[in-house]
């Protein structure tokens, strides 16, 4: 049942982009008819927005929804082809804010394109992102359509879990490099929507890379990690049974597609993580009726 929940939002959020219905830009606005995305998720973002007429190339990787698989490559977050973008003849291209290096900026204004940078830093940004991709594209009805039911899916997470239990969790980004996130992240936020609290939130880097000592001292009752780590994300834990979420047994998978990209799948995601959590609670309870 819980899938289908899942897969229902999902299949919301893209009937939705598929709308159409323009209204009036702001004045003076450019619209823009030939875009460009520089990472995966601007890509699955721009679809949507309803503005997928509107793409002409996309950025390596960028694999969701199935379609943008059949549209020209211009490289990624750190390169791109220069002839490629020259075929293409882009009116604007869309970078990652916080992903695409300031030097690959400057010097695609530098050549005379036009840039828009997107944040997607935290849940409201993906919102935010919709509407502005909506402005830049002609689309703004549909946007805010979307943007506005991925705020009430979350919302209605937030509701639902208002009052559960609050759990000490480390998400876990990659085994190698051990990679975490602090609480400005997207991914921290989702932690607190569905009632767990990130043990790593108080550090200044985005992504910060840590020590396996930190984690144990930190003692998290749930260890969730990405699907990119596959089967044994969590074998190298084994080696601290003391820790509390070994004691628990609380380990966690969660969807790479759906939790590594900032975009309305998020809610999916945020679904997946509160379920983890849920049963997290459940398998603490039974831990310590036993103990006693």
């Amino acid at each position: 049942m819980k899938a289908c929940v899942v897969l229902l939002t999902s299949s919301l959020l893209f009937c939705l982009a598929a709308c159409s219905g323009d209204v009036a830009q702001k004045p003076n606005e450019a619209v823009y008819s030939r875009v460009v995305t520089l990472a995966p998720n601007l890509t699955e973002l721009v679809y949507a927005a309803g503005a997928s007429s509107t793409l002409v190339g996309v950025s390596a990787y960028s694999n969701y929804p199935p379609a943008a698989l059949e549209l020209p490559i211009v490289g990624d977050a750190f390169m791109v082809d220069q002839e490629q973008l020259s075929v293409l003849q882009p009116d604007l291209l869309l970078v990652w804010e916080s992903g695409t290096p300031a030097h690959v900026v400057e010097e695609l204004r530098r050549i005379g394109y036009n840039v828009e940078a997107i944040r997607t830093r935290g849940l409201e940004d993906v919102a935010n992102a919709l509407r502005r991709i909506g402005e830049l594209t002609g689309n703004t009805k549909t946007a805010q359509q979307v943007a506005t039911a991925y705020r009430q899916e979350l919302r209605s997470l937030q509701e639902q879990y208002a009052a559960a239990e609050n759990l000490r969790v480390f998400y876990q980004v990659s085994r190698r490099p051990l990679f975490t996130v602090n609480g400005e992240h997207y991914v921290s936020e989702l932690l607190s929507l569905c009632g767990g609290e990130n043990i790593f939130a108080d550090l200044n880097d985005l992504a910060p890379t840590i020590d396996v000592e930190a984690v144990v001292e930190r003692d998290p009752e749930v260890m969730l990690a990405s699907s990119d780590d596959g089967e044994g994300a969590f074998e190298e834990w084994e080696r601290w049974p003391h820790v509390a979420a070994n004691r628990y047994r609380n380990h966690f998978v969660m969807p790479a597609d759906t939790i590594g990209r900032a975009t309305p799948r998020l809610v999916v995601a945020a679904q997946a993580v509160c379920a983890a959590l849920q049963e997290a609670r459940e398998r603490r309870t039974m831990a310590a009726t036993a103990a006693k």
